[in-house]
């Protein structure tokens, strides 16, 4: 079932933020869809920018991030904790990709992203921007 509302991961967002291949299309879904953006892919994007390019950095993208017209979604209601529950022990992926998949789940919103661990919950909505190569 297609969706009209996306929720980019934060290997999405990353890939715009980096610009790397894949960028214009994850810049064209914020700019020109409706986007649902979990607290976690927040806390991911600032966390790992913080570790890779330095705080401030991480405070600019994170501030970019909250500037986008987007459904902020900043609690783990009942039923994305239960669904996230359901895909951590099912698919054994990390916590934060359980809960954003749960997100897309629950809100029936397209997963923008290009991380292999997305790919066992086949219940999603997908768009996969390419992986990057192992080197």
């Amino acid at each position: 079932m297609k969706t009209d509302l996306f929720l980019p991961d934060t290997s999405a967002v990353l890939t715009m933020m980096d610009n790397e291949e894949g960028a214009e299309l994850v810049e064209d879904i914020l700019r020109t869809r409706e986007i649902l953006l979990p607290a976690i892919v927040l806390f991911e994007v600032y966390y790992k920018s913080i570790q890779y390019r330095g705080v401030e950095i991480a405070e600019l993208r994170y501030a970019t991030l909250k500037s986008i017209r987007a459904r902020h979604i900043s609690e783990l209601t009942e039923p994305i904790l239960l669904k996230g529950g359901e895909f951590k022990a099912t698919y054994r992926m990390s916590l934060a990709d359980a809960i954003i998949g749960a997100c897309a789940f629950i809100y029936n919103a397209t997963l923008v992203h290009k991380d292999p661990e997305f790919e066992a919950l086949i219940m999603v909505n997908q768009m996969k921007l390419p992986y990057k190569l192992k080197q």
